[in-house]
């Protein structure tokens, strides 16, 4: 009896483990309006870090000549 005990009580915890693992790795749903609102910022700020990278690639051009 204290074997089965043991036993249900491994096999509760491994089962939410499991749950709670895999509900970490799973990541909240966005809805259409973040996702819309997020996508807009984050090409703007590729764009930015786009330009100040070629900026910064033809003042490297420009010193070595």
């Amino acid at each position: 009896m204290k074997k089965l005990l043991s036993l249900m009580v491994a096999a509760i915890f491994a089962v939410s483990s499991g749950f709670a693992l895999a509900a970490s790795h799973a990541g909240a749903p966005m809805k259409k309006d973040e996702m819309k609102k997020g996508d807009s910022k984050d090409g703007k700020k590729a764009a930015k870090k786009d330009k100040k990278a070629a900026k910064k690639d033809d003042k490297k051009k420009d010193d070595k000549k």
